[in-house]
């Protein structure tokens, strides 16, 4: 077998300090938003606060993945806790989907008994929430993009930039023309900005869970990028699947001449670096075969072969 153990490096403890920063800032706003929201009666207020506890939660979360995932892997758990990312982007993305359904449900009772709302005050705190939800998006913004963990924190934050910029424009035109009507409609707007962040990282944390083959690998040219490195006769039971959204492995079985070791050896070499370089996939296990070995399939089914035996 051939393994590369290139993997990305570990997460620093700066990260881990921005994420704490980031959960002390905004708990404290989350009270100081409750606060002003019910003494303006705005359900956009109160939304937003209900949205930033979730935020508080899911700082929590990912602040925790972060930390358990800088252990080493051990003989129980051998490939480390990379996955606790994905269980806590998983349980991230679903309290996300909750709460845009409370949301839906509050809105629809305003919309059709709208209270009075305090238009200055949801000016003022929306604003101040607007500054608070972008600093703390930017804490965290490093290491979103390979990070399925920071992402969902980071996606979080981004849609409480998005909600609370809307909530003050309503606040600003209630101001004006007295549409109290209108905090209950950027309520509706901010619960389908959740739920649509909700869904996209449930669906990659599912997919990944499921061990399914990361959307951008087409496993058609893959086989055929591998077959075209000499001394490659053949390529079966072929598996490709991501421990975290950035950590990929791949296994496969490669039939070649019957060759010395150290020949078998720099096939190996030359397949792993060309998955390392074309597809990201950092961690490879290659199983060698002679000519004569009769593959059983492209892809295992592994229930059919257990049975089988």
């Amino acid at each position: 077998m051939a393994h590369d153990h290139t993997h990305l490096p570990e997460l620093t403890h700066s990260t881990i300090r921005r994420l704490a920063l980031s959960l002390f800032i905004t708990l404290v706003f989350v009270v100081v938003e409750i606060l002003a929201g019910a003494f303006a009666n705005s359900l956009a207020l109160l939304t937003d606060a209900a949205h930033n506890f979730t935020d508080v939660l899911a700082l929590a979360l990912t602040w925790w993945a972060l930390w358990i995932t800088t252990k080493p892997a051990n003989s129980a758990k051998t490939y480390g806790y990379h996955r606790a990312g994905i269980l806590v982007a998983l349980a991230n993305s679903t309290t996300l989907a909750l709460i845009a359904l409370g949301i839906f449900y509050e809105a629809w009772k305003r919309l059709l008994a709208p209270p009075e709302v305090r238009a200055d005050i949801l000016i003022g705190v929306g604003a101040a929430a607007v500054v608070v939800n972008l600093v703390t998006a930017l804490l965290v913004r490093r290491g979103a993009g390979h990070d399925l963990n920071l992402k969902s924190a980071f996606l979080h934050l981004m849609g409480d930039v998005l909600s609370t910029a809307g909530a003050v424009i309503a606040g600003i035109i209630i101001r004006f023309t007295g549409w109290n009507w209108l905090d209950a409609l950027v309520s509706v707007f901010i619960g389908v900005l959740i739920l649509w962040n909700a869904w996209g990282i449930l669906r990659e944390s599912v997919q990944i869970l499921m061990e399914s083959t990361p959307a951008d690998i087409d496993m058609a040219a893959l086989r055929r990028d591998v077959l075209a490195i000499e001394g490659v006769r053949g390529v079966h039971d072929l598996h490709v699947w991501s421990i975290t959204r950035s950590l990929r492995t791949l296994s496969a079985h490669l039939i070649i001449d019957d060759v010395p070791v150290s020949v078998g050896a720099k096939v190996q070499a030359v397949v792993g670096e060309m998955l390392a370089h074309d597809y990201d996939i950092t961690h490879a296990t290659l199983q060698l075969e002679c000519v004569d070995c009769a593959p059983v399939g492209l892809y295992c089914d592994i229930y059919a072969n257990n049975h089988d035996h």
